[in-house]
């Protein structure tokens, strides 16, 4: 038996145990577990492993709207067996890469817009049950190995340069902990995310002053600086010119 289902946890404090295994995943908000003394918090980038019969406590943290999938063994097939078996072999709080939580964003409109259709339910809970045992056992992560792709981190970069990005948002790329990434990204690339984040909206904007005929507010927005004044003060400080004074240049030598 397999059934997934979206509901809110209730702010008020359970505890109890069931015979069937329990992945919880948050899909907007927070959730306090503890399960047989191990304790952690449900989020959006990291779930929450209740094996069959373990006593857990559980609370909601405000407003959250948590995907759980109920798993029992007793109907399952050797192979799917081994599988959970592995999975819930302890109270565990792993991690979730973005790969996982794009998953976990689409199963968890499909639930919403046809919950009622029980297949549809049991396929999105199978498949996010697999995705997340391949990550723990069978495929070789970063979490897993301990390594820092930054690669992966360049790439979300460029992808995202134009908002604001947050350590923890890289820190979830990369599978890691804030403090684990910030500490590990510090030592590979010798600068902290903060300061390589802006290098990297400096190295946009100086593509753009040189190459494109694009107004200078334009170009800080694209680079996701707040404003040009903002774009202004981060080039002088750190290139020693001014947006003006690199396209004034970059036309004289035309």
């Amino acid at each position: 038996m397999l059934h997934t289902r979206l509901i809110p946890l209730s702010p008020d404090a359970h505890h109890h145990a069931h015979g069937h295994h329990q992945l919880v995943l948050s899909v907007d908000g927070k959730a306090e577990f503890e399960v047989e003394g191990h304790g952690g918090e449900v989020c959006r980038m990291r779930a929450c492993l209740v094996p069959g019969n373990a006593e857990h406590q559980f609370a909601g943290l405000g407003d959250n709207r948590m995907l759980i999938i109920d798993f029992d063994a007793g109907d399952m097939q050797t192979p799917d067996l081994d599988v959970m078996g592995r999975l819930f072999a302890a109270p565990r709080y792993p991690l979730l890469d973005a790969d996982f939580q794009h998953l976990l964003c689409y199963a968890s409109a499909e639930l919403k817009r046809f919950g009622s259709d029980p297949l549809l339910a049991q396929g999105l809970g199978a498949t996010l049950l697999r995705a997340l045992h391949l990550r723990l056992f069978e495929q070789d992560t970063p979490a897993r190995t301990g390594r820092l792709d930054v690669g992966r981190i360049d790439t979300f970069i460029n992808r995202h340069l134009a908002r604001p990005i947050g350590v923890h948002e890289l820190a979830q790329v990369a599978c890691m902990s804030t403090s684990h990434f910030h500490a590990e990204f510090k030592r590979i690339a010798g600068m902290t995310p903060h300061q390589y984040l802006l290098q990297a909206r400096l190295k946009r904007a100086t593509t753009l002053l040189r190459d494109s005929g694009l107004p200078v507010p334009q170009i800080a927005e694209d680079c996701g600086f707040s404003s040009q004044s903002a774009l202004t003060t981060a080039m002088s400080r750190h290139l020693g010119m001014t947006p003006r004074r690199l396209r004034t240049a970059r036309l004289a030598q035309a």
